[in-house]
């Protein structure tokens, strides 16, 4: 009896230990699946802070697109000469008309032609050239802005991408963390499972 009884007790001590050893290893499944999804939370804070720092940036980028569609004529004919328009009444382009103008008209006087036909002529021509300036002017401001603004958003577009991939691979190490926990739990069912069995076999055995 003796023997029986050590065999017993020496399955029993199996089964206890594989199942501590089993709520061990879902333990640290648990622990390892919830710093994965502490680093994701993580990971999304600061694209969140990305996007909040690239906004002053990409927004202006989103509007000079629109003007200088307007500009060229891309937005309609209507959006075209509203943009020429509020060029055309500038303050810039108000002031370049008249230093110019003042200029050509000093020459004429220290010149002795105020009144000739050529300084007319030239005064006619003055404004639709200093506009047509003004307007290739403004369209490579625009352009500086948008540019800025399409590096912002690819900045974003590739931290974006990151995150999903880093998110992605978290996720699946959290996964596989409880799915081995989950595993242990049942490889400690199936080998006290099969002690039980033993234990009875021997125990028929023996009587």
């Amino acid at each position: 009896m003796s023997f029986v009884g050590d065999f017993i007790g020496d399955v029993v001590g199996g089964i206890t230990g594989a199942k501590q050893a089993g709520e061990a290893a879902e333990k640290a499944g648990d622990l390892q699946y919830a710093a994965a999804m502490k680093g994701i939370e993580e990971q999304r804070r600061q694209f969140d802070k990305l996007v909040e720092l690239m906004a002053p940036y990409v927004a202006p980028g989103v509007g000079s697109i629109k003007a200088q569609e307007e500009l060229i004529g891309l937005a309609g004919p209507a959006a075209q000469r509203e943009a020429i328009r509020q060029l055309e009444t500038s303050p810039e382009m108000q002031a370049m008309i008249q230093q110019g103008e003042n200029a050509l008209l000093q020459q004429a006087s220290a010149t002795g032609g105020l009144r000739g036909g050529n300084v007319q002529a030239a005064l006619a021509q003055f404004r639709p050239q200093v506009l047509s300036q003004l307007i290739g002017q403004q369209y490579e401001r625009l352009g500086g802005l948008t540019s800025i603004g399409q590096a912002a958003a690819a900045g974003q577009a590739s931290s974006g991408m990151n995150l999903a991939s880093n998110i992605g691979t978290l996720l699946g190490e959290g996964a596989a963390a409880r799915a081995g926990g989950v595993l242990a739990q049942g490889n400690v069912a199936r080998q006290a499972f099969g002690d039980l069995l033993d234990i009875g076999k021997t125990a028929a055995g023996f009587f």
